[in-house]
């Protein structure tokens, strides 16, 4: 029995890799979807990064006030380049001062300040925020100068070194969470997604295709048992399946600078669980279908909804409690919270081990049901 799976799991993950629909889906569209929504969703900023880079466009006349706006930038975890327009052009965020900018706000002019920034969603919002803060406390100060006499470097820098009569001490009440963001949420996501798209879309639609032509008829009739060619067939899936995977993980790591934690092999489980449970459902969708529209219709819109629900498209942890509670009901949520636990939020492998479980059931279970079921016409 294993010797016939083994020969017709071979032949079955040398026909899928046949197709450019396989080659195009499985290489190069995640990589377009890391790089797109990472890019969108934290900006080009790598992940477990705190510092990030801002560009300073300055003209020669902005005077000490540029200086000193520099150092709250600072404050505010940016590493500043300072530069003209035409060195700082490829930066993803950049904040331009108009010309006499000190000398203009010491005069009671209107000075308005320029921040530049690729993308949008919560980065964008994250840096107007942060970059607000510098630039209203530098006013800030400029306010208080104002009691000692005319503003000038030396004051500032008093300023700055006087100790506060209002502090504010912060405690943590527990673990802190930070959402991921960028290339932490999207690579992972856009993994969990293309897994599931992936089986049950080619993964399903051949199996309906080779019962429409007869092919599996032909099985039916050959020496090779039923148990045989489910398990040949649940075996090519998973190939492609864990193919697909590896290079992700590996082209997140060189090209996206992705770290996958200190738990890479908890990670590596995770992924191979779920995947065991995609191949599973996928196949389960072609042994029911009927025809290859029906499965590539239901396949697309199945993948696409649990990917929405389960987290892959942002961060589960912004949601409301309820739309948190709908992702831990589903084989998506599974996966992403494993992922998030051993990636982001510095959790060992004990605490995926429900999340492994929850899959492996899963996979079990729609392995049982394919076993039984399994239509050779």
């Amino acid at each position: 029995m294993l010797r016939d799976a083994f020969y017709l799991m071979r032949q079955d993950l040398r026909h899928l890799f046949r197709a450019r629909e396989t080659w195009l889906w499985t290489f190069l569209m995640p990589i377009v979807f890391f790089y797109f929504i990472g890019t969108v969703t934290g900006g080009n900023s790598r992940p477990g990064a705190r510092t990030e880079s801002i560009a300073l466009s300055a003209p020669a006349d902005a005077g000490f006030l540029a200086d000193h706006l520099v150092k709250r930038l600072e404050e505010r975890e940016y590493r500043v380049v300072r530069g003209t327009e035409t060195e700082l052009a490829g930066y993803d965020r950049r904040l331009t001062l108009p010309s006499g900018f000190s000398q203009s706000v010491l005069g009671g002019r209107q000075v308005t300040l320029t921040l530049t920034r690729q993308g949008g969603g919560l980065g964008a919002d994250y840096d107007e925020l942060r970059v607000g803060r510098a630039v209203y406390t530098v006013l800030a100060d400029l306010v208080v100068t104002a009691k000692d006499g005319a503003a000038t470097p030396q004051g500032l820098a008093a300023i700055a070194a006087r100790p506060h009569t209002l502090t504010l001490r912060v405690t943590s009440a527990g673990k802190r969470l930070e959402p991921p963001r960028g290339f932490e949420q999207a690579v992972p996501g856009t993994m969990v997604m293309f897994a599931l798209l992936i089986m049950f879309t080619s993964g399903a639609v051949t199996l309906t295709m080779e019962r429409n032509q007869g092919i599996l008829r032909r099985l039916a009739s050959s020496p090779m048992s039923r148990g045989a060619v489910v398990l040949g067939k649940w075996g090519a899936r998973m190939g492609l399946g864990m193919v697909q995977i590896a290079f992700a993980m590996i082209a997140a790591r060189v090209l996206f600078g992705v770290h996958w934690g200190p738990y890479l092999g908890a990670v590596v489980v995770v992924m191979l669980a779920y995947a065991a449970m995609a191949t599973g459902l996928g196949m389960l969708l072609g042994n029911l279908g009927r025809t290859e529209g029906q499965v590539i219709g239901i396949g697309v819109l199945a993948s696409n909804v649990l990917a929405l629900l389960g987290g892959c498209w942002w961060p589960i942890e912004i949601t409301p409690p309820w739309a948190q509670r709908v992702a831990l009901a589903l084989p998506t949520g599974w996966a992403m919270d494993a992922m998030h636990k051993l990636v982001s939020f510095g959790d060992g492998p004990a605490a995926i081990i429900p999340n492994v479980l929850a899959l492996s059931a899963l996979a079990l279970a729609a392995g049982y049901v394919l076993a039984r079921s399994f239509r050779f016409q």
